[in-house]
């Protein structure tokens, strides 16, 4: 059985415009997007947006899940609240759940040991380095990075990162996939055919 279901964790100061291209497209593929919070209680975006969550972390079990997505947060650079988010993360790679982070969530994965072995990105690579963590040496310029059921992306490229999520979850493949991510980054009205053919 192929589950369908993706986790998008959200908590305040949640960059909400990191995965609008990566929820969007989940659903119209017929993902649902359930999302996940410290508790139930609202929380509010960066963008001044207020979320009900729809579960609590201590509620999410990897084997309901196809995905966890962490965004980037101004909580991530300011204390703990979100290690419990990477705590998570850790226990959905040991299951073999992928796990997509962009952003400050990439400092939240260094911190917790889960940049140390695998190929990643981020901002650059002296953000992760200032975490103390070490990986530095699996560190990659580029815009996203897959390494098995990791995917890293820095903050400018939430297209990148949701190609790569896509790509992960057999959303688009190949040409389409190229399409995509040729529309939604690079503006090419040529690609608008090829994902429509």
């Amino acid at each position: 059985m192929t589950r369908r279901t993706v986790h998008l964790a959200v908590y305040d100061t949640y960059a909400d415009w990191e995965t609008g291209h990566t929820t969007a497209h989940l659903t119209q593929n017929g993902f649902t997007v359930r999302t996940v919070g410290p508790t139930t209680d609202p929380v509010t975006t960066m963008g001044g947006v207020r979320i009900q969550p729809d579960l609590a972390l201590a509620d999410l079990d990897p084997a309901d899940s196809a995905l966890l997505i962490l965004t980037g947060a101004s909580l991530w650079d300011t204390g703990d609240d979100l290690a419990p988010f990477a705590a998570a993360a850790r226990a959905f790679l040991d299951t073999g759940v992928p796990v997509a982070a962009i952003c400050g969530a990439t400092a939240g994965l260094a911190r917790e040991g889960l940049l140390d072995d695998r190929a990643h990105t981020s901002a650059v690579p002296f953000y992760l380095d200032a975490t103390g963590y070490k990986g530095g040496e699996h560190y990659v310029d580029a815009d996203a990075v897959t390494d098995g059921d990791l995917i890293t992306a820095g903050p400018t490229e939430p297209v990148a990162f949701a190609r790569e999520v896509f790509s992960r979850l057999g959303v688009y493949e190949g040409e389409k996939l190229d399409a995509w991510y040729r529309l939604f980054h690079d503006s090419d009205p040529a690609a608008f055919e090829v994902l429509n053919a």
